[in-house]
C-alpha cells in the first residue's frame, strides 16, 4: 500500500484573496480553481518545488468557520513550510511584507522562525539541519 498526504483544507474569509497572498506574495502555484456552484470553489495551492502536498483553500461558510479562520489550531503554528534555503526565503518573504513574529532562531533540529498570514494563521518556515 502506498499513501500521501494529498491536501489539507485552511479556512480563509475570501478565495480571491487567499489565492492572492499565496500565489503572489509566496510564489505558491494555484493548482485548481474550480466552481462548484452556490459560491463553492475547489481551490488548490502548493509551494513551488511541492511534491504532493497542498493547501485546499475553503472559503468559510457559516459562524463557526468564520470563527476558525486564524485559528484552527488553537493559536498553535498551523503550518511548516520547510525550505532547503532559510536565509534566501526569510529575506524573500519580508521583503514581499510577511510578518515574522520572532527572529529566526536556531534549533537541534533546523532553522526556523514563525510567521503569520493575512488570515492570522502562524507558520514555521522551517530548513532542516
Amino acid at each position: 500500500m502506498q499513501q500521501s498526504l494529498f491536501a489539507v483544507t485552511l479556512v480563509v474569509p475570501d478565495y480571491d484573496d487567499a489565492i492572492s497572498f499565496y500565489t503572489q506574495t509566496l510564489s505558491f502555484t494555484l493548482l485548481q480553481d474550480v466552481d462548484l456552484g452556490d459560491g463553492k470553489r475547489w481551490v488548490r495551492v502548493a509551494p513551488p518545488g511541492s511534491g504532493n502536498g497542498s493547501l485546499l483553500l475553503a472559503r468559510a461558510d457559516g459562524p463557526s468557520q468564520i470563527a476558525a479562520v486564524g485559528n484552527q489550531t488553537g493559536g498553535r503554528v498551523s503550518f511548516f513550510l520547510q525550505t532547503d534555503d532559510f536565509d534566501r526565503d526569510h529575506t524573500a518573504m519580508t521583503t514581499a511584507g510577511v510578518h515574522f513574529e520572532e527572529a529566526p532562531r536556531h534549533e537541534p533540529y533546523g532553522t526556523v522562525a514563525v510567521w503569520r498570514d493575512p488570515f492570522g494563521n502562524r507558520w514555521d518556515l522551517i530548513q532542516f539541519a
